[in-house]
């Protein structure tokens, strides 16, 4: 994806994550972004989907050999935190990043 391919997604997300009033204060934002990043396995999550697309809850629960209650509170903190979001595909609910999360990894994890 070209640059201004990207700074357009990441308008568009932008856009989405206002009308949807997701939007916080960024003191708030950036207290949820470090608690999501302090654990190991949710670091771990957000390179499986990098690396690997779009995945399902079960997917990445057996990636992680988590159980699913685990799963599920690492899913919801990482999208509190948004670095990934749920996306239906054929009926069936799936995992992404978003670019928060696709610049954690360009940014932080792949350097």
């Amino acid at each position: 994806m070209g640059a201004n391919e990207l700074l357009k997604r990441k308008q568009e997300w932008l856009e989405k994550l206002k009308r949807e009033g997701k939007l916080r204060d960024p003191t708030e934002d950036h207290k949820i972004g470090l608690i999501a990043l302090q654990n190991r396995i949710r670091r771990e999550i957000i390179k499986f989907l990098g690396i690997g697309g779009k995945k399902s809850f079960d997917e990445i629960k057996e990636k992680f050999n988590l159980t699913d209650s685990q799963t599920k509170m690492h899913l919801d903190l990482l999208e509190q935190a948004l670095f990934v979001e749920a996306v239906e595909d054929d009926g069936r609910k799936y995992y992404v990043l978003t670019p928060r999360g696709e610049a954690y990894l360009e940014n932080v994890e792949w350097r």
